[in-house]
């Protein structure tokens, strides 16, 4: 049986550590020792979602950077996004990373950054736009796509034909079989969750949402409970073999030589991802923060985005492990089911009373 490595355990940085050791230092934060006050001029703090190596990291910016680099997680995608806004011009760190397009435009409309633009992002990085694009208000760091994944070898010992799209989800052969996140809860469950309204429309998604309920679709606050706890290829007992998670994740089930993978992404039910970074409107050290987002996208850490976040580094020119060619591909581009990011921001709110409403979220 291929062996799982477990997407929660984030391991330690590869080439991070490696950067770590040599003390490389970000192009331009030479003159940080020139600042007056160097007990709080070079104390720095990155709030992060729950799903982030705090400790490595902050060694290696620190090395990197000049900073004393301290890292604070702040829950789930959504809960950071509440945290930032609630604290909204007495902010709970300086620099903030992990707001993905889901709620990304909530920290903008809400003022809660303050615009800045790296002096080296990447040429190759993507390009996705959330409030003023000139201004630069939040930085792209990494990009993904939340799709189901299924346990292929589950399939192949049962007989039973393996799903390819939203609808098979709903078909009474795979009654009882699929786990999902809670889009309330969740911001890959909130991915999803715009999957199912750029497919079926804002007339429709909590109708197929109901369908899927009906066909015992199990619904988990979390991807850890779902991933690990429910998924027949999660590592423990789960008895699932659907389960929502990322088109990255069957490059981490592979077996020892990384030649066979034990799970597959569904890639006509995938949707866009975008985790970013940004500057704390009120921060009490701006240019330190700068300096994070600075290092997030330098070639030293955007190398190490797949081993420790599981995700793509968002710049194009950051060469991917080799399973990731075979195992781990982003949908094509234009297929996968996305929307706006203004019309994510306008509709949002909406969709989740919709859908609370609907099966009782």
């Amino acid at each position: 049986k291929p062996s799982m490595m477990s997407l929660n355990s984030r391991p330690a940085f590869g080439a991070l550590a490696i950067a770590t050791a040599l003390g490389l230092a970000l192009s331009g934060c030479a003159t940080n020792g020139d600042q007056p006050d160097a007990a709080a001029s070079k104390h720095v703090t990155l709030v992060v979602h729950d799903s982030f190596p705090n400790d490595a990291f902050a060694e290696a910016a620190s090395a990197a950077t000049g900073y004393d680099v301290e890292v604070i997680s702040a829950g789930d995608g959504g809960e950071l996004t509440n945290k930032l806004v609630l604290t909204k011009g007495a902010p709970i760190a300086d620099a903030f990373f992990g707001v993905d397009t889901i709620f990304a435009s909530r920290l903008v409309d809400n003022d809660v950054v303050a615009p800045y633009r790296p002096a080296e992002f990447p040429e190759s990085g993507v390009a996705y736009a959330i409030g003023d694009a000139d201004a630069f208000d939040l930085t792209p760091v990494d990009l993904g796509a939340t799709c189901i994944n299924i346990d292929t070898a589950w399939f192949a010992e049962q007989g039973i034909p393996e799903p390819s799209s939203y609808e098979d989800l709903a078909d009474p052969a795979y009654r009882d079989l699929t786990v999902l996140l809670d889009p309330t809860a969740s911001s890959t469950g909130g991915s999803f969750l715009v999957g199912t309204v750029a497919e079926f429309g804002e007339d429709g998604f909590a109708d197929y949402w109901q369908r899927l309920v009906d066909n015992g679709a199990r619904i988990e606050q979390g991807w850890t409970e779902a991933y690990n706890g429910q998924f027949t290829q999660g590592g423990g007992d789960g008895t699932k073999p659907i389960v929502l998670s990322y088109s990255s994740s069957p490059a981490f089930t592979t077996n020892d030589d990384a030649t066979e993978t034990s799970t597959r992404a569904l890639l006509d039910t995938c949707s866009s991802q975008v985790e970013f970074a940004g500057v704390l409107d009120g921060a009490a050290n701006p240019e330190g923060a700068q300096a994070v987002i600075d290092y997030l996208v330098s070639p030293e850490f955007q190398q190490t985005i797949p081993d420790a976040m599981y995700m793509y580094p968002v710049d194009a020119d950051v060469a991917l492990p080799d399973a990731w060619a075979t195992f781990a591909p982003l949908p094509k581009s234009g297929t996968a089911h996305d929307l706006p990011a203004d019309e994510i921001d306008a509709g949002r709110e909406d969709w989740l009373r919709t859908l609370g409403d609907q099966i009782g979220l």
